[in-house]
This record gives structure tokens, sequence and C-alpha cells, in this order.
């Protein structure tokens, strides 16, 4: 008897299909299976796909007639490859979400393209949230192409590429930079092509200033939450000028009370950095870990449900329902209470290469964005105006 094993989707879940003509006898052993169910709309039983229910089926019935599974066998091998190229704990779709993912509809070669692409990342220890980025821009590419083997690619062909998505897709230069060096790590670092990229012009980066509220406003902002935990997170981000990430991943041992420190543990660029521990804020931290329940074991901010760290958007969230309560109108995300404390550290008169090393910044041109919107310099410039008002040679 023939047994064919199909991959189904039911209620948009990928299922394996088991067909085969009525028998009584193998009815009755696939009814067995755990978890079995028969769909009225493809007229056959069915399990949910996974590798243990295949291999589950087989066993069952394995003497009942003659198995049919090249369509299951070619869907659980791209199953396979397409986990391959998730990145672990920041893209981790269930097992029933990846046929709907991009990389599933992408061709053989360029699914085994992004598998290497993303292999290499790992090997070069690339973080997560850059390997992350670097997937989900590399992708854009791939699922562009279609059939096309990305490998084939000319240099040409990608200068046209960047001149389609700057001018169709209306793609902005921050996320083009991010494009090109995603591309520019397949071809040189993955298909060791070196300077293939010499001839890709570069978009250039509008020059935005660091958005920041000013002292009245983080004083209504933290005014506003009264949850004592979403407060001592908000004071710990403005005392220190952490990124929302540094913040989550804030152990208790990292709080150094002898030496009036906050050891910030592999942050951006796989950099550790000391800053300081302001005593007030010491007195915050001791009072929430003493009275919070359930008290944190491991991280500062831990999440009450897992005991893991707090989750990043959770935080950015709080920071949100915060500002909107405080009334506060203008567009900044968390990241401004980091560029708050550098920009009101300046102005109280402090050196700027100490602000640097405080933010963890690998170059000093990324501090001196500071010097241009710190008021302490500018407040005491007269504008030529007030001058010509004041010799009374114009009138109003």
């Amino acid at each position: 008897m023939d047994i064919h094993l199909k991959p189904l989707l039911h209620n948009n879940q990928p299922v394996i299909g088991i067909y085969f003509k009525y028998n009584k006898e193998l009815s009755l052993l696939i009814r067995q299976l755990h978890g079995v169910k028969w769909s009225q709309t493809n007229k056959c039983w069915y399990l949910p796909m996974s590798e243990s229910n295949y291999v589950e089926i087989k066993k069952i019935v394995k003497e009942k007639g003659h198995f049919e599974t090249s369509e299951i066998d070619q869907y659980l091998l791209k199953n396979k490859q397409v986990q391959k190229t998730l990145v672990n704990g920041l893209q981790s779709p269930k097992q029933n979400s990846l046929h709907q993912s991009v990389a599933w509809i992408l061709s053989n070669e360029n699914l085994q393209a992004l598998e290497k692409f993303v292999e290499q990342l790992k090997l070069k220890s690339y973080s997560p949230s850059t390997l992350k980025t670097y997937r989900n821009e590399f992708i854009q590419l791939l699922k562009l192409l279609k059939s096309k083997p990305v490998y084939e690619l000319t240099v040409e062909d990608i200068r046209r590429y960047m001149l389609y998505i700057l001018e169709k897709e209306g793609v902005r230069e921050n996320t083009a930079h991010s494009r090109i060096n995603a591309l520019k790590f397949y071809f040189e670092q993955v298909l060791g092509r070196n300077k293939f990229f010499v001839a890709v012009p570069r978009p250039k980066k509008p020059q935005i200033l660091p958005k920041l509220l000013n002292e009245n406003e983080i004083a209504r902002l933290f005014n506003a939450v009264d949850n004592k935990k979403h407060k001592a997170m908000l004071f710990t981000a403005y005392s220190a000028g952490l990124r929302v990430s540094e913040i989550c991943n804030l152990k208790i041992t990292d709080i150094d009370s002898s030496r009036m420190q906050i050891l910030i543990q592999l942050a951006k660029g796989k950099k550790d950095r000391y800053v300081n521990l302001s005593p007030l804020l010491l007195d915050i931290l001791r009072e929430y870990i003493k009275m919070y329940k359930p008290r944190p074991k491991k991280y500062l901010f831990e999440s009450e449900q897992t005991h893991t760290a707090y989750p990043s958007r959770t935080i950015q969230q709080i920071f949100s329902n915060a500002k909107n309560k405080a009334g506060i109108k203008k567009e900044v995300g968390i990241h401004s209470l980091r560029h708050s404390f550098a920009t009101h550290l300046l102005e109280k008169g402090t050196d700027i290469i100490y602000i640097k090393d405080l933010l963890g910044h690998f170059n000093i041109k990324t501090t001196e964005r500071y010097l241009h919107v710190s008021r302490k310099k500018l407040v005491n410039i007269t504008s030529p105006f007030d001058d010509l008002w004041k010799k009374e040679n114009i009138k109003w």
C-alpha cells in the first residue's frame, strides 16, 4: 500500500498530511499517533510539522506499505536551512512560522548564501544586534533577486541597486549606509572579493544633532512615574548616561559601592567601561532592592515572570508612558536621557574627554556633537541685532 506524506497548510500552520487508500488496520494505527487529527478540507489525517512527528509516523506504519516522502524531505531540509540563518535571542520565530519568513521564499542558492553570511558573522563574534541588522539588510537584496544567485552580481549591479533603493524605495541615508555595510561584508568577508566596494559611493549622512530634554522636563518625566522599579530604571539611565541595552544587562554585582562605580560589561563594540555611581542613586537602588518583591537575584532589573534581564522594549515603553503623562511633546525616546546626561555635564563644565569615556565612545568626534547642543557658550553670545537695537538705530 502506498502512503504519501505531504507538507500542507492547515489553518495557516504547516502540518504533515498522511494520504492512503482507506484501510481499516492502517487507520487504527494512524489514530494511535499522539495529536493526530482528521482534516475534512484536505481529506487526510495530519500532525503538526516536525521532524519528530515525521519519524513517529514512519515508525508506527513502517511495515504497512511503501512511503512517498520526497516532498516532506525537501520541506524539512529547507526548514533546517532557514533555522540556521536565524539570530539566536533576537530572531527565533516558532517552528510553525518559518514558512512565513522572507528566508523561506529565497532560491536555494541565495538561501545558502544567507546561511554562509550568518555563519561568518557568528564566527567573527559580531553582536546579536549587529547580526540581526546585517541579516535584515542582506535579505532585502536577496528577495529582490529571486532566482538570480547573489554571488553573480557585479560592482555595476550593486551601484544600480543602491541607486534603486535610494530613488525608488526612498531608503534614507542611514539605512543605505547599513545596507552597504552588510553587502560589503558578504562580498569581501564571505566571498573574499577585496575592495569590491571601492567604486560604490556612500550617500552623505545628514548631520542630525542629539535630541534631549532640559532639566525641567526631566524632573517632570521622573515625577510622572509612580512605580519604584520603573523610576529606578529611569534614574539609572540619566544618572550614568546609559544606553537602554546597558540598563537591561546591569547585574547587581556591577554596582560597586566601595569604589562608587558601575561596571558596564560588553557594551557597544564589546567594550567594558566604568561610570560614576551617584551616592544618591546608590541609596535609591538599595531601597528599591530592599522593598521590591520578588527581590532581584542576578540582574538589577529583572522580569518578574522569567527572572531574566528586563526587555529593552518594555523600558522604552515605560519612558514613553512617562513622557506622555508629563505632557512632554518632544519626539524623543529613552536614548534622550543619555544625550541629556552628556549635554548637562558639558554645560556644568565637565571636560569633553571625560564625557567621552563615560559614554564609551570610540571616537571623540562622536562626543563633540554635544558641543553643538550645549547652551553654555551660546547664552553668552550677543546677537548683533541686540547691539543695533540698544544703539536705537532701529524702531519697532
